[in-house]
């Protein structure tokens, strides 16, 4: 798969015109509602989105489907989005979030209102060199971070720099080229290339393995097309450019546009060498380098001579010394010396016959010098001639080795051991940023810029990196807070989100975390997965239905199941017994939580009233009384009745308690 240089702009406002999309009105994992498409790239389409849990605008990018059905692609590329989310860095696109809703696999990420790089060089290139170094600057910054943290781009080109409206410089698509080069075969002839094919490093056509060298050859390659409004290689098909980054040195800039100074020139070359040993180690060194070639810009130098040498790849050197100029057709002073020193003309005398004495002739004019001196004279000119190859043998060794010194041998050296080494040897020392190392002890020299061996300057400056130990980070207090604020706070420690298991509880809120695995304070290394523990909130209950029960059995029930059971009313009721359940809120067969209340209104049974006493009254009074009162009433004759019909007995008796409407037998004597 080959990218589209003008199709794969990222996540940025205003700069393309929304399309209609299946994708548009979508919510991806019940968080993100994709609005309008706004980039669409050789392996994804970015859509701005709206962040429903925080209420702010991000960018969304999406996958294709041909990348996000693989599942083993999926997770390849959740790592490295881990990996991309740890770099917090201004000229960096933040990171979000990543997901897979139902084979969708995407990232949310900050979006960038404002324009490319790739419409600066459309409307500014060619450039001048001041100006198209600031651009860069943050470029390497950002590089420079994600080289430290183990991240390589593989993909810089100036689509992926954004440019906000303020001004603000921003890098674009960490990890997303390495999630998909894992398994994909780079090379010029029988596989595809991933990466757009203008800026790809020789080492990546012709093995696709690649460092961060291979970034510091891409953002060499933007560098000249700042400084030249034109790509180093062109070719009719991407296999034919390919093929020129492999066997073809990047031009210099001043040969396109006269003026630039030698010591830029370099500085792309240095950058853009074809053998990766003899590019800068990473984007921290070469940034270093921008700095040098921007201060002399800055104080208006034209041409500093020990600049150019020391940025320009010793290969190049050795070329430009080996190589004439074509047009030099002047001979070297002393081409033809040792010639004209051993070919001094020799005369034949005329010799008489043998028995012929020889006539006195008087010795013949001649303007010619004596032998002697003839003789001294080629001697001097030899002599000039070895003084002279001697001299630009001398001259040779000092410009191509005899002003570099190599560079000491100081890691695993602390600081000052490093210093007095470096010192001794006639070296500047530099302190870089610090970086974690597995197998250097905090503190002492992890790496040096030129490495060990490597020729230098004389009077020149090596950079210590100086170990910050391993890299370890303790596991955050995650107890009491959301499962987003969680992740968030995984994320800033360095640490990756590994799985969320939900559990019920009685008193903590639903989607608070409970705990963590590993547990707070476990020291863990980069990236390392913490597994959440999330609140279900209280485990539901479906009511029993206790309506015409005995009160004391539901509330021991309620009791049983973490209800709160409660009696708010007791009743008269004529069909309820007394101490039973008349009514239940919420409900029988409603579904509760624990700790929830249920409130019952339970019977007294009925309401009872006062029998009077009627003993000794006549019957007809006495019925008449208690019908009145709402009793019924029913007569019989006491035992030795004398029928006189006045009442002897009453049941129930005068006093009693009885329901409305009871039936009150009286004895009659």
């Amino acid at each position: 798969m080959q990218h589209d240089e003008h199709g794969d702009r990222h996540a940025r406002a205003g700069g393309a015109d929304a399309v209609a999309d299946p994708m548009t009105g979508r919510v991806l994992e019940r968080r993100y509602r994709i609005g309008p498409r706004i980039a669409r790239g050789g392996m994804a389409s970015v859509y701005e989105a709206t962040d429903l849990r925080l209420d702010r605008t991000v960018a969304v990018k999406v996958m294709h489907p041909g990348l996000g059905d693989d599942n083993e692609f999926a997770e390849r590329f959740v790592r490295e989005a881990r990996s991309a989310a740890r770099l917090s860095h201004p000229n960096v696109v933040a990171v979000y979030d990543q997901g897979d809703d139902d084979g969708i696999v995407f990232l949310a990420m900050e979006l960038i209102p404002g324009h490319t790089l790739r419409d600066v060089v459309r409307k500014e290139a060619p450039m001048s060199p001041a100006r198209a170094l600031a651009l860069m600057e943050p470029v390497l910054s950002a590089l420079a971070a994600a080289h430290r943290a183990g991240l390589v781009h593989r993909d810089i080109k100036p689509e992926n720099v954004l440019i906000a409206d303020d001004g603000r410089v921003k890098v674009a698509d960490f990890g997303l080229a390495k999630a998909i080069s894992t398994d994909t075969q780079h090379t010029a002839t029988g596989g595809v290339l991933i990466g757009t094919v203008s800026y790809l490093a020789p080492e990546l056509v012709v093995s696709g393995r690649a460092d961060a060298r291979a970034d510091v050859y891409a953002a060499g390659v933007v560098l000249y097309e700042l400084l030249t409004g034109a790509k180093p290689h062109e070719g009719e098909t991407p296999i034919q450019v390919a093929y020129k980054h492999v066997h073809e040195d990047v031009p210099p800039p001043s040969r396109l546009e006269p003026g630039i100074p030698a010591y830029v020139d370099a500085l792309v070359a240095r950058a853009t060498a074809r053998d990766r040993e003899l590019r800068p180690a990473d984007a921290a060194v070469l940034l270093h380098q921008v700095h040098r070639v921007s201060h002399a810009l800055a104080e208006g130098v034209l041409d500093d001579a020990d600049l150019t040498a020391d940025l320009t790849p010793l290969r190049l050197q050795v070329e430009a010394v080996e190589a004439p100029s074509p047009d030099d057709t002047a001979p070297e002073p002393f081409d033809h010396v040792e010639l004209a020193a051993m070919t001094a003309p020799i005369r034949t005398m005329d010799r008489p016959p043998p028995d012929r004495p020889r006539p006195a002739r008087p010795a013949p004019p001649t303007d010619q010098p004596p032998v002697g001196r003839r003789s001294r004279k080629g001697l001097v000119l030899l002599l000039v001639a070895l003084l002279l190859i001697v001299g630009g043998g001398v001259g040779a060794w000092w410009f191509l080795d005899g002003r570099y010194t190599s560079t000491p041998g100081v890691l695993g050296m602390t600081q000052k051991s490093a210093e007095r080494q470096l010192d001794a040897a006639g070296l500047d020392t530099e302190v870089g940023d610090p970086a974690y190392s597995e197998t250097v002890a905090a503190g002492r020299v992890v790496s040096t810029d030129p490495e060990p061996g490597s020729k230098v300057l004389t009077g020149g400056t090596v950079t210590i990196v100086l170990s910050l130990g391993k890299e370890r980070y303790d596991v955050p207090k995650l107890k009491g807070l959301t499962e987003d604020e969680a992740q968030d706070a995984l994320t800033a420690t360095h640490l990756g989100f590994g799985s969320t298991t939900e559990k019920w509880s009685d008193t903590v809120a639903a989607g608070i975390v409970l705990s963590s695995s590993p547990k707070v304070g476990t020291t863990l290394r980069p990236d390392s997965p913490v597994d959440l523990v999330v609140s279900k909130g209280p485990q539901p209950v479906k009511l029993q239905d206790w309506v015409g029960k005995d009160a004391d059995d539901a509330l021991a029930w309620f009791k049983a199941k973490g209800l709160k059971g409660k009696v708010t009313k007791e009743e008269y009721s004529d069909d309820v017994a007394d101490g039973d359940v008349i009514s239940m809120d919420p409900p029988g067969g409603t579904t509760v939580h624990r700790g929830d209340a249920v409130s019952m209104v339970v019977s007294k049974g009925p309401e009872l009233v006062e029998v009077p006493s009627v003993r000794g009254e006549g019957v007809e009074a006495a019925t008449q009384k208690l019908e009145g009162l709402g009793f019924k009433v029913v007569t019989q004759n006491a035992s030795g009745s004398l029928g006189l019909g006045f009442v002897w007995s009453q049941s129930p008796g005068g006093g009693d308690m009885v329901a409305p409407g009871s039936t009150i037998t009286l004895s009659l004597i």
